[in-house]
This record gives structure tokens, sequence and C-alpha cells, in this order.
């Protein structure tokens, strides 16, 4: 499988009131204000079925607006060099991201989201369930991000990792 392309195409599209890197919210949780809407093209509409009955949905996306993939980098909420897979940076080999939302409704196939922390005009790749008795894990831990909490409440990000 090395060295072989995998292709993705959308499935839909993030609106957010976010139009660049700089200032959008580093992790959802952090910005509870944050809404908009993730709209699911005609083709995949039926794959909603049911999705109204969860609370919070993961995003999967694409970092479209992000720079070349680093191996190492300085995240938003350190100033020590990181290993990319020891961050949530968006400069990533495969640019692809992930986010918890919380949805606040299903119009058709639009879902309208809080939490946000995408930027407008993001592809969408797929959209799962967050399960809490699946997915919460107690005993996890934090590596490196375990004391950083109280700034990334008060910061968003910057063009760090933009092109």
């Amino acid at each position: 499988m090395e060295g072989k392309k995998i292709n993705y195409r959308p499935i839909g599209v993030v609106h957010s009131p976010f139009q660049q890197m700089k200032g959008t919210p580093i992790q959802g949780i952090f910005a509870p204000e944050a809404e908009g809407s993730v709209e699911v093209f005609e083709e995949f509409a039926e794959g909603l079925r049911d999705v109204e009955l969860f609370s919070h949905l993961y995003l999967l996306y694409c970092f479209h607006q992000a720079g070349p993939g680093e191996l190492v980098c300085v995240p938003f909420l350190d100033d020590q060099p990181r290993g990319i897979f020891a961050t949530r940076a968006p400069r990533r080999p495969n640019a692809i991201g992930l986010s918890i939302v919380r949805l606040l409704a299903r119009q058709g196939r639009v879902l309208r989201v809080g939490e946000l922390d995408i930027m407008d005009g993001t592809p969408l790749l797929d959209i799962k369930p967050y399960v809490p008795q699946m997915d919460h894990r107690p005993e996890a831990g934090s590596g490196w991000v375990k004391d950083t909490r109280r700034r990334a409440t008060k910061e968003g990000a910057d063009e760090r990792f933009g092109e």
C-alpha cells in the first residue's frame, strides 16, 4: 500500500462564520457559541437517516487552507516543537481534520451545528455519530496538552499553519 494514492471526494461542505484561519477556534469545546451548518450533497442525503437521534457528531474534513504537511511543528498551545502526530495541527501529511460538534437541528440535508471549529467552505469527507459509551475513555492521558486548557479557552488559531 505504501506510495499508492488514495482519493476521497467530499460528501458536503461546512459553512461557518470563520473566513480565515486566524481567529478560528482551535477546538470546538472552547467555543460553545460558534455555530454553523453542514450541507450534505444531495447524492449522500439518504445517509443522514437517523442522524438527528445523536447529540454530537464527528466531522472528518479536508484542511483545504493548510499549508504543506510538516512532521514537526510548534502547535497552537505550546512553544515547543512536537511531532505532528502528537498534535492536532492542520499541516499534516494527509490534510484530514476531525472535530466533534453538537448537533442542534437537522433540516433536510443541512445540519445546524454548534461548538464549531472549522473554516467556512471546508470540504466534508465523512460524518460519524459520537457515542459516549464507545468513545469516552476516562483513563485516557492528555500528554503535553494536559496543562493547556486555561490558554485554549482564550485563544483562537493564528496564521502559522496556513498556505
